[in-house]
């Protein structure tokens, strides 16, 4: 099969299209034929050799994809060849086939498209495991979402809106302000404007943030801890701009914080299926209506992911980048 290949950690130009024997399923997995596969800084990481896939993964490219289901394992059960299905994926996107355990896939529902089922699991997956099950949301609550713009930024817009909290969102311009506006949230805030803790302060009425969603790291945390409201939940789960900090324990103390640490690449495939059932309980109405929708800012050819690859870095896009496979 045609795969997106890496031979050594580098830029955008170690990315090579080149051919893979086919993946091989499992009695508990799917065997899906990709029509589209979505892209996710994740993937730059990995590249560049900064994160490596978990043991027993594909060491391809690709943490989400759709198409049809090719062969089912013999433990599985809801699931036909022909199906429409979007997944899960701990690697192996950026191919013709993948193969995913059947408890990571979710039935494409007839609203949306191939690209943008592609673009749904990883992020609206990673929006609700560490919003809805980590930190509790509740109706009301206000939540900060660095990257509003990010595909994890515009599933938690989504998901919050239906869940009756607050959004309010970080971007880098005015005009992405106002893109994270138009498409809900309820704040947006520039963050090369100024400092973001204070204008998080004022848009609560000085209380503070209930919940903050943070992909920076270290360069954010003093911030964050300032932008939260006392016994706010503060959730890591991306590093982009560091991993070590200083950090004043006693603010943590004395406001009665709580700091969690989330990925979800390295779950298990039991954890990876509770999260699934728990988000179809919850919003799987929703998504079956179209209420839940990535917003997809340019579908590109395979051979074209290194493009893809420099839209993503420069941060330029809106919702999410998708590869066309087949």
């Amino acid at each position: 099969m045609k795969a997106i290949l890496i031979d050594r950690p580098g830029d955008e130009s170690v990315l090579t299209p080149g051919e893979v024997p086919d993946p091989v399923p499992g009695p508990s997995d799917l065997l899906i034929e990709v029509t589209c596969a979505a892209l996710n800084r994740a993937d730059l990481m990995q590249r560049e050799g900064h994160y490596p896939p978990p043991a027993g993964a594909s060491p391809i490219l690709g943490l989400e994809c759709a198409g049809r289901v090719a062969a089912v394992g013999a433990q599985v059960s809801g699931w036909r060849v022909g199906d429409r299905a979007m997944a899960l994926l701990p690697g192996g996107g950026y191919a013709e086939r993948a193969v995913v355990d059947h408890g990571s896939a979710m039935h494409v529902p007839a609203a949306l498209s191939d690209e943008e089922a592609a673009a749904l699991p990883e992020v609206f997956l990673t929006a609700f495991v560490n919003l809805f099950m980590l930190a509790e949301v509740k109706a009301g609550e206000s939540v900060l979402i660095h990257g509003g713009g990010s595909g994890v930024g515009t599933a938690s817009i989504q998901l919050l809106g239906l869940a009756g909290a607050r959004s309010i969102v970080t971007a880098g311009s005015d005009a992405k302000c106002e893109q994270c506006l138009r498409f809900g949230a309820d704040v947006a805030i520039n963050y090369a404007a100024g400092p973001f803790a204070p204008k998080v302060r004022a848009a609560t009425n000085g209380r503070g943030a209930d919940i903050i969603l943070d992909s920076i790291g270290a360069a954010y945390l003093a911030a964050n801890l300032e932008a939260l409201a006392n016994g706010g939940r503060l959730i890591l789960i991306g590093l982009m701009k560091g991993a070590k900090a200083e950090i004043d324990l006693s603010v943590v103390l004395r406001r009665h914080l709580r700091i969690f640490g989330s990925t979800l690449r390295s779950r298990s495939a039991e954890e990876k299926a509770t999260i699934v059932t728990a988000f179809l309980k919850r919003f799987g109405g929703d998504l079956e209506a179209g209420r839940l929708r990535p917003p997809v800012y340019k579908t590109i050819k395979l051979a074209e992911v290194a493009q893809g690859h420099r839209m993503m870095q420069s941060s330029e896009h809106f919702g999410k980048i998708v590869l066309r496979v087949s």
